[in-house]
Parts: C-alpha cells; sequence; structure tokens
C-alpha cells in the first residue's frame, strides 16, 4: 500500500504533500510503534507536535 500512496504523491498537486512517519513508545509495554501521517508540507511541523502531545 505504501507504493500506491509514493506513488500518488509524486505526480501533480500530490508534491505539496509530505510522509510523516512518528515513532512512539507503549507506557505499558514499552514497544514501540510506528503512526504515519500525510500532511501537507506547510503543516509538517504541527503534525509531529501533535504526534508527540498524543503520547
Amino acid at each position: 500500500m505504501a507504493k500506491k500512496v509514493v506513488a500518488t504523491l509524486k505526480t501533480g498537486k500530490g508534491k505539496e504533500y509530505s510522509k510523516v512517519i512518528t515513532m512512539v513508545k507503549s507506557a505499558k509495554t514499552g514497544a514501540y510503534t510506528f503512526k504515519e501521517i500525510i500532511a501537507h508540507n506547510d503543516h509538517v511541523k504541527d503534525a509531529i507536535t501533535e504526534a508527540k502531545n498524543a503520547q
């Protein structure tokens, strides 16, 4: 599925978006999980801070 997203982002207005991957540590198990968000290039920093605050 990731290939489809990346291929779509390379054409047309898709260049205005970036895939943001954040690593979140579980409080219960201590294991790490990855969360993927597709955000507009202007809002990448906002998406990262939002993901950090959601922990």
